[in-house]
């Protein structure tokens, strides 16, 4: 099973009662033989531009383990759920992200131990 991002645009007239939709959505990737590992709801957004005739959505992040010919059906299965008003779906590099978290944490235990307060304020401008 490979692991993907889903990110699913809401109606945000769904915002009241979203759990139905999420349900729904859960249904769809679950029956396409998908298991949730992570869900992040980013609440009521603007849009950076007008989709079918909405200036607003409720942003919903699922964090997917599918198998490669699941996410097909998945696809075309969101592509006419009447809740949905856009969908993306990638495959993020594993790899990127262990490295960068990996140089994160290198990057805050030099700060501490150099005593850095991380706020980037200089000596002097506390003295002013």
């Amino acid at each position: 099973m490979n692991q993907y991002e889903i990110a699913v645009l809401y109606h945000p007239d769904l915002e009241v009662d979203l759990s139905k939709a999420e349900e729904k959505v859960t249904k769809i990737i679950t029956g396409n033989g998908g298991k949730i590992v992570k869900t992040d709801n980013w609440g009521k957004r603007k849009l950076a531009y007008i989709i079918k005739k909405q200036e607003f959505a409720v942003y919903v992040f699922y964090t997917v383990d599918i198998p490669g010919d699941g996410v097909k059906k998945v696809e075309n299965t969101l592509n006419i759920t009447d809740e949905v008003i856009r969908y993306l779906i990638v495959r993020p590099d594993l790899k990127k992200i262990a490295k960068a978290e990996a140089d994160k944490a290198e990057k805050a235990k030099k700060a501490a131990e150099r005593g850095d307060r991380g706020d980037d304020k200089d000596e002097e401008d506390e003295k002013e």
